[in-house]
């Protein structure tokens, strides 16, 4: 199983950008999706990204443009990017995994992990994003 270790949060101002990176440690074989969720105040969890084991990644429909995932493989770093980023965005983000095989693949087996009930079995401690106005 693997352990994740986020980092790169922190305090912008409104159409400001950060990226968030995450280490990934441990054998990440048996690891299928990874990605990123969010969570705090008035907003409940929700998948935001998502990249499988053959690189193919999928965004949550309202943030495409502003928002991608990434992935160094010879680092085993994620990444997300975040641009023209506003206060509604303000949340605590997790590097997410998740080692169940779905029975699914391509974009279909993606959607499971974007929206508001992410499939994710693996999360790391989060990193605050805080977006003032």
């Amino acid at each position: 199983q693997v352990q994740l270790v986020e980092s790169g949060g922190g305090s912008v101002e409104a159409g400001g950008s950060l990226r968030l990176s995450c280490e990934v440690k441990g054998d990440g074989d048996r690891t299928y999706y990874f990605g990123w969720f969010r969570e705090g105040g008035d907003m409940k969890r929700e998948g935001v990204a998502a990249i499988d084991s053959d690189g193919l990644t999928t965004v949550l429909w309202f943030l495409r443009g502003r928002f991608s995932i990434s992935r160094d493989n010879g680092k085993d770093i994620l990444y997300l990017d975040m641009n023209n980023l506003n206060p509604e965005d303000t949340a605590m983000y997790y590097c997410a995994a998740s080692n169940v095989p779905l029975g699914v693949s391509g974009v279909l087996g993606l959607q499971n992990f974007v929206g508001p009930t992410p499939m994710y079995t693996i999360w790391g401690q989060g990193t605050q994003v805080t977006v003032s106005s």
